[in-house]
């Protein structure tokens, strides 16, 4: 088993070759896809409804099995080192929480999952409810909390085992505008704190043009551009992320 306080951070957090992947019925949802997210980035995947950016995240995790090509954790290889679950935390864009635990079960319940000693994963909860604002609240169960200590109580759940890349599915999916900047203070001082490796999968362009600090766009299961967003701007010869998306998308 790989030591997983000794590997590589200096390289890329996530390494995806030649990825495919078709469901029953046809619909290819993958197609040679291959991505390289350096370790410590705040990046973002762009594309429409059915581009593969699901599958993509599910792969990643383990959740879905892609038949052909690889995908490595810092390095670790997902299939074969199932060591490597350790390293990502997932945030799903629903929101499903156990409504029977308290908002410091709901986490402490996750660490345990992943091995942490019944102590460690009570304190590691503590310390995520004060990082997110809802130490107030941690004896209240989920569905007694407004929707956006939901979303708030999910990213930190996805952070419960200390994992060195945080994927978030369209995180601030149906939220308010005022929520959304709530979450995206959180998310920046996450990433500057701790030094998190963030993909952040969003329908929102302004968002990516915020948060991220390199952005790729996926259309029909393959990455058809990637670059830090005034480069894809400048490249399109455009004003604004949202029209160089839109040209990469119609072209």
């Amino acid at each position: 088993m790989t030591d997983l306080d000794e590997i590589d951070r200096s390289g890329f957090a996530l390494s995806v070759e030649e990825l495919e992947k078709t469901y029953a019925g046809g619909t290819r949802a993958l197609d040679r896809l291959t991505l390289r997210i350096p370790s410590g980035s705040f990046f973002g995947l762009l594309g429409p409804n059915g581009a593969g950016k699901t599958t993509l995240i599910g792969a990643v995790a383990g959740l879905v099995r892609a038949p052909a090509g690889r995908i490595f954790v810092f390095g670790l290889d997902v299939v074969s080192e199932l060591e490597t679950r350790l390293l990502v935390g997932l945030a799903p864009q629903d929101v499903h929480l156990d409504r029977f635990l308290t908002a410091r079960e709901v986490l402490a319940y996750h660490g345990r999952y992943f091995g942490m000693p019944k102590l460690e994963a009570t304190r590691r909860a503590d310390e995520l409810l004060e990082v997110f604002d809802l130490t107030a609240k941690a004896n209240t169960k989920p569905n007694r909390l407004s929707g956006g200590m939901r979303r708030r109580l999910l990213i930190a759940r996805a952070l419960a085992h200390r994992p060195r890349l945080l994927i978030l599915d369209e995180p601030t999916a149906g939220v308010d505008v005022e929520l959304r900047h709530e979450l995206w203070s959180y998310l920046r001082r996450l990433h500057a704190d701790e030094g998190l490796t963030i993909l952040l999968t969003t329908h929102y362009i302004e968002e990516a043009e915020a948060l991220c600090e390199r952005v790729a766009f996926i259309r029909q299961g393959r990455i058809i551009e990637e670059g830090a967003p005034p480069e894809l701007v400048r490249r399109r010869g455009a004003e604004r992320l949202e029209q160089a998306y839109v040209e990469a998308m119609c072209s």
